[in-house]
């Protein structure tokens, strides 16, 4: 039996069920914009001139997913955090949303600081913590999250929410249609396509971790759509299968980037190439990815286009995230390791912890 239909060998590795919430992705999108719709928060009353999103790691990604999302809805600036201090123009016309699922991120917090003291208006997203506490110490809005997820596996409650709540506030229309074709798509996926029931021949999530077995592999997506699920891909590919990965995106790789693509030559051609692509992507961009692919191939390396046909734009990019999901989770079963624990990061906030 392959190893990757085998639930037994699977269950041993997976102790603490990465399967059952990779799995659980779709409801938890649908639960994620109910709960952004019933969140306690209201409209600045100021003028926001721009939107910052401080977090980290998985607490970051749906940030970055709606930032490129929105990118062409949204009329007022978006920017992604991941630091200790916000950027100098932070202040009483910034839209500030503080993200951290722990809600003890300590970047995260030294941002809420920040914002505090640059009189940001301050949303707080999370399970809890310390971030919680602070929020609402100081009057602020915080949405509650569910407890019990590793931080990467609430990707749906630190975008979906944040989503609905957009909509809330009056800076796009509804997405409850969106949402409903978004979770639709992922079941399928994942009952037809990728989840765990569906045998390695017509499974395209193991058939990928198969190629990626003992491999290094390069994401590449696209700043029109695809770029989130990229950055997604490497942190999946780490913390879920222990591998190294990396990730660029189009059409800046091509002014950087595909330059190194010539040595050194016997590691280039055992290099898995994954790309990232969307029907939406600037034209210009697309015949950027065709001439790329030919450069690319000379070195050997193997390319692997991925693309979806669903009808929303938000359907199409999770759906290369989850594709990406499962991906990580065989890659882990392969490498014969539990998905779940981080045994690094944990040593280094235990060592930051003492200092």
């Amino acid at each position: 039996m392959n190893k990757l239909d085998n639930r037994e060998l699977i269950s041993k590795l997976d102790t603490s069920d990465m399967l059952k919430l990779i799995s659980g992705l779709p409801d938890q999108c649908r639960h994620a914009y109910d709960i952004g719709k019933k969140a306690g928060v209201s409209k600045p009353k100021v003028r926001i001139d721009n939107i910052v999103f401080a977090g980290l790691g998985g607490s970051a990604i749906g940030a970055d997913i709606i930032r490129v999302y929105l990118q062409n809805e949204l009329k007022v600036p978006v920017i992604v955090c991941r630091n200790y201090v916000l950027p100098d123009f932070v202040g009483e016309n910034t839209l500030l949303f503080c993200a951290s699922y722990s809600g003890n991120t300590e970047e995260t917090l030294a941002s809420f600081e920040d914002g505090l003291k640059k009189g940001a208006n301050i949303i707080t997203i999370g399970s809890g913590g310390k971030l919680k506490e602070s929020s609402l110490k100081n009057s602020f809005s915080h949405v509650d999250l569910p407890t019990g997820f590793p931080p990467r596996t609430a990707v749906g409650y630190m975008s979906i929410t944040v989503l609905a709540i957009f909509a809330k506030l009056g800076f796009i229309k509804d997405k409850e249609k969106e949402v409903t074709q978004l979770c639709s798509a992922l079941s399928d996926l994942r009952d037809k396509e990728a989840g765990v029931d569906v045998a390695t021949g017509n499974n395209i999530s193991k058939q990928l971790a198969a190629k990626l077995y003992n491999k290094y592999c390069v994401i590449y997506g696209t700043s029109d759509t695809s770029e989130a699920a990229a950055i997604r891909w490497r942190g999946q590919i780490a913390e879920n299968s222990k591998a190294l990965s990396s990730s660029h995106v189009l059409p800046e790789m091509n002014h950087n980037e595909i330059v190194g693509w010539e040595f050194p030559k016997d590691v280039l051609k055992e290099i898995k190439v994954i790309i990232l692509r969307d029907r939406n992507d600037h034209p210009r961009t697309q015949k950027r990815i065709d001439i790329s692919k030919a450069i690319i191939e000379k070195s050997g390396a193997e390319i692997i286009e991925l693309e979806r046909e669903d009808s929303s734009i938000l359907a199409r990019v999770f759906s290369l995230i989850y594709i990406g999901d499962f991906v990580s989770f065989y890659l882990a079963i392969l490498n014969n390791i539990d998905p779940t624990p981080v045994k690094q990061v944990d040593y280094l906030k235990g060592e930051l912890s003492k200092i």
